[in-house]
């Protein structure tokens, strides 16, 4: 017979356990439905009264600061499509500034906290309705580089911003492997979604270039994590859509830097040679360093605009060629060197052996040469210009696709020019990777098709405030839906990358296979579902069966 100590400690036991089963119930609650342009007039998840947001924070000793007032940049982002407005916005000067916040919010038993980087979240996925938002931006730290078994690396924060990251790593001559293809986001934001771009088909993305990170977890714990220590934290967090932790330091791989880049583009009027020779490419030991891709339709003089930046091989024939109302494809592709140590002779004699296994249209070669910097800042170039005729402070309706290899073709054929009859509102990115030369990918929480080689797809649209035509927002957005339509019924298997959806269902089904490890691990590391409220995965509402909820909270007790 047990001793009554015993039946003591297991019921005491039981308690505990149906106690936090029941908070996790209560807390892991976000709307169910997205709110556009939403007002934020009634929070959803206050962490305090609302008469009384500083008394509850103002009792920790910080290095750093909270506002209550002026939070409205913080209700905001890049899609400027949904505005949930924060009760304080922490501006850190240190990482016990964020431990201590979230552990506070985590010991109160309710509220939210979200991290918030350079603001280019398209969906509300950095805001936090009624809750913290914490300024990564505001911690900055000492850069640190160094090197040991796994090459060189240097240590940054993960609010600096990836082109701070640049153009101090060239300084001693090195860079790192993967890039996005926008470089003024932080270094936490793109670690926390993949970061992709036309480097990953060699290096994979930027979540397979980490060596270690440091991490706040949702109980305000700060943890070092790498391959070798914590590594459960460590893959959970890379992809993770800032579910698990909020990184506060990453090491990143470096490599030697070039210095200036060949950049080149071509074009094809046929997607089967299109993709045919993008997967020629990606599969060589030795090609471009750089390789994407565009779909080009029903656009007017389109070679006589590349003009401005690059030069055509034959400019008589490049003036005959007539785009007006083709659906056309564009290989994109780079070759970076050092002048240093390359002559200008041999890296245009490795350009053309590659191009001459390639089947463009002969007409439409055009290259430029540019600094390594310039080549991979270049996406800013056309912010600034944007941003001085009005049109970058926009709704951005994107959407960005993940696609099997396998149905690439049967996807192009329905989607271009068919759903999608012009790309004069934004570009669509087309560009396949190659999942074989990724590091650890599967251990870590992004989704991917099952097949090494995938395509990346994305319609970058912005919309005209207030139309109601084709450039419009509601436009845009029906057109996203027959896009994701057509795919659901023809069975493409795609994955969204950036993902946002408003079901359980929809998050389960993003997830597959890696739902029930993405549950336990947010048992692990947020029980109390505080971090990242703006994906709306984690709703009070969500019913799970209770063998699932005790064993996470076994395994941790």
């Amino acid at each position: 017979m047990a001793s009554s100590s015993s039946i003591f400690q297991q019921a005491n036991k039981f308690t505990i356990l149906h106690l936090r089963f029941l908070m996790i119930m209560l807390l892991c609650h976000t709307p169910h439905e997205s709110k556009l342009c939403s007002t934020n007039q009634n929070h959803h998840q206050l962490i305090f009264s609302p008469s009384q947001p500083r008394s509850a924070l103002e009792t920790l000793n910080l290095d750093g600061y909270f506002s209550y007032q002026n939070t409205a940049h913080a209700a905001r982002d890049f899609g400027n499509r949904f505005f949930f407005r924060p009760a304080a916005v922490l501006h850190p000067k240190s990482v016990p500034d964020i431990a201590s916040t979230v552990k506070h919010v985590y010991e109160m038993g309710a509220g939210t906290v979200a991290a918030r980087g350079h603001g280019h979240s398209l969906q509300g996925q950095a805001q936090a309705d009624g809750g913290i938002v914490i300024n990564m931006e505001s911690l900055i730290r000492p850069r640190r580089g160094g090197g040991d078994g796994g090459g060189r690396y240097v240590d940054v924060s993960g609010g600096e911003l990836w082109i701070d990251v640049l153009k101090e790593t060239v300084k001693h001559g090195l860079t790192p492997k993967s890039w996005t293809d926008y470089l003024h986001l932080t270094v936490g934001g793109t670690l926390s979604n993949g970061g992709i771009s036309g480097q990953a088909f060699r290096h994979g993305p930027q979540i397979s270039n980490v060596q270690q990170l440091e991490v706040v977890t949702g109980k305000g714990e700060v943890v070092t994590c790498s391959e070798k220590q914590n590594a459960e934290l460590f893959f959970s967090v890379l992809g993770g859509l800032g579910q698990f932790g909020i990184i506060t330091r990453a090491r990143i791989s470096l490599e030697p830097a070039p210095n200036m880049v060949k950049w080149i583009r071509v074009l094809y009027s046929d997607f089967s040679q299109f993709s045919s020779d993008q997967e020629h490419l990606i599969s060589l030991d030795e090609s471009f360093d750089y390789i994407e891709g565009f779909v080009i339709i029903n656009r007017t003089g389109l070679l006589n605009n590349w003009q401005s930046s690059f030069h055509p091989k034959d400019p008589v024939q490049a003036s005959q060629f007539i785009s007006d109302g083709k659906t056309l494809y564009c290989l994109e592709v780079a070759k970076y060197f050092s002048t240093q140590h390359d002559s200008n002779e041999t890296v245009d004699m490795q350009i053309q052996g590659l191009l001459s296994n390639l089947h463009f249209i002969p007409s439409t070669l055009f290259i430029s040469e540019v600094s390594y910097v310039g080549f991979l800042d270049r996406v800013h170039v056309a912010e600034m210009k944007l941003r001085e005729q009005g049109l970058w402070e926009v709704p951005h309706p994107w959407l960005s696709l993940l696609i099997p290899g396998s149905k690439m073709a049967q996807f192009a054929s329905e989607v271009f020019g068919s759903i999608v009859t012009d790309s004069s509102n934004g570009p669509i990115l087309i560009y396949p990777l190659n999942q074989s030369k990724w590091n650890n990918i599967k251990k870590t929480s992004l989704v991917t098709p099952r097949e090494d080689v995938i395509y990346h797809v994305s319609f970058l649209a912005s919309a005209v405030p207030s139309s109601t035509g084709e450039d419009g927002l509601d436009y845009i957005l029906a057109r996203n839906q027959r896009i994701l339509d057509f795919s659901s019924g023809a069975g493409i298997g795609l994955k969204q990358y950036l993902p946002h959806y408003t079901t359980q269902e929809d998050w389960k089904a993003h997830f597959g296979s890696k739902w029930e490890v993405f549950l336990k691990r947010k048992l692990t590391y947020d029980p109390l579902a505080i971090l990242a409220p703006g994906h709306r995965i984690f709703k009070r509402q969500y019913q799970i069966q209770e063998q699932t909820i005790t064993e996470g909270l076994l395994k941790n007790t």
